[in-house]
């Protein structure tokens, strides 16, 4: 078999199902990337009047999803990926139906807490791809989840606000369900990966291949890092920016934070084609550019300023995410992509775990300037230690 057809995709999956389930990941992603920033509304019909159960709530989901990625990524190598995938649609439908009919602050509770545990459609649909599609086809498919991610995390505030004026934001989880009840229908319809058969190698060679165990440890300490230092600057950053332009409109605010985003959008197809061989300095440029903005953002005092420092974080993003998803198709082969991609999501949500504790700390300690300045050092010191980590930064075919 030539290394051409190695790097072909498996069974047939074509571009049109890459992007089929990307859509359906966006899709889903509504009411989870939506809807939180909006639990300040949603309590005090709850019985918590002052919204004080927020923060905590906030982070619910993603405590739970932690706890249950592994375990789901864990049996959709035995079970079937597309399965888990559907289980994963049908379970946030499930959740939030029940969030939104939910008549009690426990009740909601409960319903977050099973969002967390039954979600995880991005882990989900990463272990599909990864089942289904190999080397540089695979690395391109993780990018392109990464923009549907992004595209749902601008869009998602946007249409939650604009059907507020005639649906409060608790009731809008119950009619949200219709979307990952909606992707599932469409994921029925795909077809279930199935990898082909590999051709004979020497022993010798197949050691070679396997990802090292020291290699996975690297890919998930970055990962980690990478989204601490992102997902810090995230939840009082409307508070800095109106802390340094008083008087800022909501509008100019929304831009400001969809910024990094867009970036993404725009350029992370190209940022692939130019690092997909050398992720490793990919990655070192990418988290010097968040060290950089993040650094910036504690010294900006204009409206320029902090356009430019948003997207010079933007770069850094695109670069990380990107490279991330280079480096994980490549510790992917020779693996279970369902146990690979559960525990990555794993260490991506204990990130940013970590990153809501210590921005709430440090915010309420030094002011709201204190998570950019932290999720900085945290990106620089990265930075500086990357050389010494050991990656699978190539694909052996």
């Amino acid at each position: 078999m030539s290394a051409h057809a190695l790097r072909m995709p498996r069974s047939g999956f074509g571009r049109g199902q890459v992007y089929a389930v990307a859509g359906c990941y966006f899709v889903a992603s509504f009411a989870a990337l939506g809807l939180p920033p909006y639990l300040t509304e949603i309590l005090p019909e709850l019985g918590d009047r002052d919204a004080r159960w927020a923060g905590v709530l906030y982070v619910v989901p993603t405590v739970f999803g932690a706890l249950g990625a592994p375990l789901w990524g864990r049996l959709a190598d035995p079970f079937g990926r597309k399965r888990l995938l559907l289980r994963a649609q049908l379970g946030l439908a499930v959740s939030f139906l029940l969030a939104g009919w939910a008549d009690s602050l426990a009740t909601f509770t409960v319903a977050l807490v099973l969002q967390g545990i039954l979600g995880g459609t991005f882990a989900a649909s990463n272990g599909y791809l990864g089942a289904a599609l190999e080397g540089p086809a695979l690395s391109k498919a993780l990018t392109l989840m990464q923009g549907s991610a992004r595209a749902a995390l601008v869009a998602a505030p946007i249409l939650v606000g604009s059907l507020s004026g005639w649906m409060s934001p608790h009731r809008q989880y119950a009619l949200l369900a219709v979307l990952p009840l909606t992707a599932a229908l469409l994921l029925a319809a795909l077809p279930g990966p199935v990898q082909a058969q590999q051709p004979r190698r020497e022993p010798e060679t197949m050691s070679a291949e396997v990802p090292s165990v020291g290699s996975l440890k690297g890919l998930f300490a970055l990962e980690f890092a990478f989204v601490f230092s992102t997902v810090i600057s995230f939840p009082y950053l409307i508070e800095l920016v109106h802390d340094r332009l008083p008087g800022t409109s909501p509008a100019l605010t929304g831009v400001l934070f969809a910024l990094p985003h867009l970036c993404y959008l725009v350029a992370a197809l190209a940022v692939h084609a130019a690092f997909r061989s050398r992720p490793r300095a990919g990655l070192v440029l990418g988290f010097t550019c968040i060290a950089l903005g993040l650094a910036g953002h504690g010294i900006a005092d204009s409206q320029t300023a902090l356009i430019a420092v948003r997207l010079l974080l933007g770069a850094g993003l695109t670069l990380g995410l990107v490279c991330l998803s280079v480096l994980a198709a490549a510790g992917a082969e020779g693996r279970a992509p369902g146990e690979l991609f559960g525990s990555l999501e794993f260490f991506s949500k204990a990130g940013a775990v970590a990153a809501g504790v210590t921005a709430a700390a440090g915010s309420a300690r030094y002011g709201p300037a204190a998570p950019v300045l932290i999720g900085g050092a945290a990106a620089a010191v990265t930075a500086a230690l990357l050389p010494t980590l050991h990656l699978r930064t190539r694909w052996s075919h």
